[in-house]
């Protein structure tokens, strides 16, 4: 009968180790895994799909110009700032054009000035 001290260990002594190193080597060099699949019927492509995967550090992504991420408002809090803020912008200058068609006989500037400084 084997008991658990006996048995061998699957991934060998030092595998932490020597993970921990490829995998620092991989993420500091970057590794590009690329590949298509293609649905042939009788030499008519009825789909192709095409899979792209890059495993890298993010500062090594950067430097290969990659950086989708800082402009995913679902990743990043400052996508979602600028995002919110540039709705912020188009709202309030719908709410302008709206209230100048509401009060079209007021022109003066200081009129618009204080219906700015009212609202």
């Amino acid at each position: 009968m084997t008991t658990a001290s006996r048995l061998p260990d699957p991934y060998g002594s030092g595998g932490g180790a020597n993970l921990a190193d490829i995998l620092e080597r991989v993420l500091d060099k970057g590794i590009v895994i690329a590949g298509d699949i293609r649905i042939n019927l009788l030499d008519i492509e009825l789909l192709t799909i095409k899979l792209r995967l890059i495993v890298a550090s993010v500062d090594k992504a950067k430097e290969m110009g990659i950086n989708w991420w800082e402009d995913d408002p679902g990743l990043s809090t400052g996508a979602r700032r600028n995002e919110l803020a540039a709705e912020n912008e188009r709202l309030q200058r719908r709410i302008a054009e709206l209230e100048e068609a509401a009060h079209p006989a007021v022109d003066s500037s200081e009129t618009k000035k204080e219906r700015r400084e009212s609202a």
